[in-house]
């Protein structure tokens, strides 16, 4: 016999507030996708909600059409291909060393990767550190001064230490090192959170423009964020109408700006899908256990 749970007035308010957050959520893309194909009158008297008016794809063409994007593309591909490998090996090295309740002076370390949450040298010692190890326009100055963030170091830590201790235990009487314990014993058993810290990570330097935008002068090393950003400035300059991309075609300002942010958006949002179920089991048992 199946069993039919009743509809409770709990069910109803919580689906209509579920409904109400998911749309607050998702109109800012509606929108912006709206304006991207919609005519430029009906965009210059600012008549565009949820759809379109006026339907055309020339904004899209010219986007598509503008090297400046694609060469961007290109340099934030090189940077997170860099960059995420160095940040989840520095990331799984700090973890699962301070993990082990036998580490010779884990409290200090913990309490100074602590402090570094708390306090920040700032934007002046930033640049000056960089330049003295030679970073400045160079790829490295958008990989390395990020490499590894505290709050996902443990996170990382927390999860390994709710990990079995028997597993480890077997493994040495195996003859197992610790550097073969972690890799073929604690990481296997660790997806969830690899690949939620490394979505984290992810994110971080493809969303980030600031370190870029402090250390590199040559524009053909600019990420895609940094040319995003400095499209968006140019409209909030002054009272500019169109924009000429960089392919010659005049567009709606407007209407470029909610392009491009929609073209730079797009990679991440369609990654996300594909480990939901495991971000979601990484995310929880991070930041709970412990």
């Amino acid at each position: 016999m199946v069993n039919v749970r009743k509809i409770g007035l709990f069910d109803i308010v919580n689906f209509l507030l579920l409904a109400f957050v998911a749309i607050a959520c998702l109109f800012p893309f509606l929108h912006m996708a709206s304006v991207t194909v919609s005519s430029a009158e009906h965009i210059v008297r600012n008549e565009i909600s949820f759809f379109p008016r006026g339907f055309q794809l020339d904004t899209l063409n010219a986007v598509f059409e503008d090297p400046r994007l694609w060469v961007g593309y290109r340099n934030t591909l090189l940077y997170v291909s860099l960059y995420l490998p160095i940040s989840m090996s520095l990331t799984i090295a700090a973890a699962y060393a301070l993990s082990r309740r036998d580490l010779v002076f884990r409290t200090p370390v913990m309490l100074m990767l602590v402090f570094t949450l708390m306090f920040n040298g700032g934007m002046i010692p930033f640049y000056l550190v960089a330049r003295s190890y030679g970073l400045i326009d160079t790829m490295w100055a958008v990989v390395l001064p990020n490499a590894i963030n505290t709050i996902y170091v443990i996170i990382m830590r927390t999860f390994f230490q709710g990990l079995p201790k028997e597993i480890e235990e077997s493994g040495r009487v195996d003859g197992l090192s610790d550097f073969t314990i972690l890799t073929h014993v604690v990481l296997p058993l660790s997806k969830p959170v690899l690949l939620t810290i490394g979505l984290f990570y992810t994110v971080w330097i493809w969303n980030d423009f600031s370190a870029a935008l402090l250390l590199l002068r040559d524009s053909s090393m600019f990420p895609l964020q940094l040319v995003i950003r400095n499209m968006v400035v140019v409209g909030q300059a002054g009272d500019v109408l169109e924009a000429t991309t960089g392919g010659g075609t005049k567009v709606v300002l407007e209407s470029l700006k909610y392009g491009v942010i929609l073209l730079g958006c797009l990679p991440v949002i369609m990654v996300y899908p594909f480990i939901q179920k495991h971000f979601e089991q990484g995310a929880l048992i991070g930041s709970v256990k412990g």
